[in-house]
């Protein structure tokens, strides 16, 4: 993984696509508009086979722009489709089960909401940390918040790159700048808006010039 595939982050949410439009469809334009990693979360699909087959198409159109594809904790769809990585929650695998289980070739990232939790998550091997949130986010309810203050620490106590998550979008992404990122993890900022491929573009835009 090199640092500069962190910098736009997309992260995959069905939920928030206009009608008609299929998940493989928005990543493509996510892409399109200078996407430079993407996660596949989607927490509402049980079925395994569906989860392998549109993984899977992702992983080929994510390929195909030379851009890594990331499971978001299911380590065994990420070995099965043969994806770049996988990333864990505080709640779900524990980081140094992860990192045996998917070797030591694949990306471990790993979300850290603590100094603690940071440097914790880097001695267990992660290769870059997802933290937040620092903004209002509907993706995920239950996310804590988190102060660019905290961010800043994090970014300090760490060697590996960090990664701001949690409703980032064109309006406020700017108010990372001095936080010393690598980038940023979006999904409404960029799934949910009428044109994907412009969003990402400006969100692109934006982010070059903060981090």
């Amino acid at each position: 993984m090199n640092k500069s595939d962190l910098l736009l982050y997309a992260v995959t949410d069905r939920g928030n696509l206009s009608d008609g439009k299929t998940l493989a469809d928005a990543v493509l334009d996510a892409l399109s508009g200078g996407v430079t990693m993407v996660q596949y979360r989607e927490k509402n699909i049980i079925d395994k086979k569906k989860r392998i087959t549109e993984a899977g198409m992702i992983l080929d159109i994510c390929h195909a722009k030379n851009v890594p594809l990331i499971i978001d904790d299911d380590i065994e769809l990420a070995i099965s489709i043969g994806a770049d990585g996988v990333h864990v929650g505080q709640s779900d695998t524990p980081p140094a089960v992860a990192r045996q289980l998917i070797g030591p070739d694949r990306i471990l990232g790993v979300t850290a909401k603590s100094c603690k939790m940071a440097v914790s998550a880097e001695a267990y091997g992660a290769d870059y940390l997802g933290c937040g949130a620092l903004f209002s986010t509907l993706t995920k309810s239950d996310a804590v918040p988190m102060s660019i203050d905290t961010l800043k620490k994090i970014t300090g106590s760490v060697r590996i790159p960090v990664v701001a998550i949690g409703g980032i979008n064109e309006k406020n992404v700017r108010l990372l700048s001095g936080t010393h990122i690598a980038g940023a993890a979006v999904s409404g900022g960029i799934f949910a808006q009428e044109d994907i491929r412009k969003a990402a573009r400006s969100l692109k835009s934006s982010l070059i010039e903060i981090v």
